[in-house]
């Protein structure tokens, strides 16, 4: 299993409704994309300076299904919001 995590910090712009797309978006994803085994998501509860805003935790076959999710159309609607509303998006993924 591959597993990919994604935090996401917001520009202080950024309005709850766009979140509310966001979080709309990611939800919808695991229906759409055949290739996702294991998705988590949500926004942080803490608020420290070195807090991040959303984070995300999915899980995949291996390497090539993650690609497959990477490129989907629908992931990349996702991703256009995420470039408009997020200033720092950073990831890590790992085998298990």
């Amino acid at each position: 299993m591959l597993t990919h995590i994604v935090l996401f910090k917001f520009k202080p712009e950024t309005t709850q409704d766009q979140v509310d797309r966001l979080t709309e978006g990611l939800g919808a994803l695991p229906a759409q994309i055949a290739e996702i085994q294991e998705f988590r998501f949500g926004r942080d509860l803490i608020r420290s300076e070195r807090s991040y805003d959303l984070g995300l935790i999915s899980g995949f076959a291996d390497l090539d299904a993650m690609q497959r999710y990477q490129v989907h159309p629908e992931h990349q609607k996702v991703v256009t919001l995420v470039k408009q509303i997020a200033s720092s998006v950073v990831a890590v993924d790992f085998e298990e």
